[in-house]
């Protein structure tokens, strides 16, 4: 813990100042971390009660998230953002980024009683068996509520959570913005499916599941997000202050 974490604060920052521009924020509301030790129980995460639009990477806070006395510091989180990251980053260390919104077409998705991402195009194919999808909302998530939320991941990318939104996990900051990017789209292109009232085109197991390891080969999540921070630097240069 011998340097600022420069680079990891202005890729959580970017992730902030895009998810604004793809309208998947919500007012001072929901929250991102991302590891910077090994074992994840110290992360990064925003503070309580700025907008994304205004997040650069000073602002910042580092969390540890066995520190019992966190929420008594001066600059404590949100209570909900404490409670469900520092639960998700000490049970599940292979998560290094964890990115949690409520987006239009995630949180119509996880409100159905049908919450399975069909495989009906090829952004949809991409998360052929790849979401873990919780079926038990019991509130907002603080204490039992976010132990039991970090117990749900498992080595998927995505976690759908009913009844509330959506939260991506990765190694990188590019990777799990890359899935949420495309999670996102995948939804909208399913629930526009569903208001056709048209009978749906789903593809067969084995179709969907080359498909979903063929986006695996793939992995343009570094092309794509090292494009949206060129992006930045030209429109909002003052994410990486």
């Amino acid at each position: 813990m011998d340097n600022d974490f420069t680079q990891e604060r202005e890729d959580l920052a970017a992730a902030f100042r895009w998810s604004v521009r793809l309208n998947m924020h919500e007012a001072v509301a929901n929250h991102f971390s991302l590891a910077v030790n090994e074992s994840g129980s110290k992360f990064l995460l925003n503070p309580i009660g700025m907008h994304f639009s205004e997040i650069s990477a000073s602002d910042l806070i580092l969390i540890d998230a066995n520190n019992k006395d966190t929420m008594n510091q001066h600059n404590a989180p949100d209570p909900t953002a404490w409670a469900i990251h520092s639960a998700l980053h000490r049970n599940n260390p292979h998560a290094r980024c964890i990115l949690h919104l409520h987006p239009k077409y995630a949180t119509i998705l996880s409100s159905l009683d049908d919450k399975e991402m069909k495989p009906i195009d090829q952004n949809t194919m991409r998360f052929y068996k790849r979401v873990s999808i919780d079926r038990d909302f019991s509130g907002m998530g603080l204490g039992k509520e976010a132990e039991r939320l970090s117990t749900l991941l498992g080595k998927n990318p995505v976690l759908l959570m009913g009844n509330h939104g959506v939260l991506t996990a990765a190694k990188t900051v590019a990777s799990a913005f890359d899935e949420l990017y495309y999670f996102e789209k995948s939804c909208q292109t399913l629930i526009e499916a569903y208001q056709t009232g048209q009978k749906l085109h789903v593809v067969n197991h084995k179709v969907a599941k080359k498909t979903a390891q063929q986006w695996q080969d793939y992995d343009a999540s570094d092309l794509h997000f090292a494009a949206l921070k060129r992006i930045l630097d030209k429109e909002e240069p003052d994410y990486r202050n």
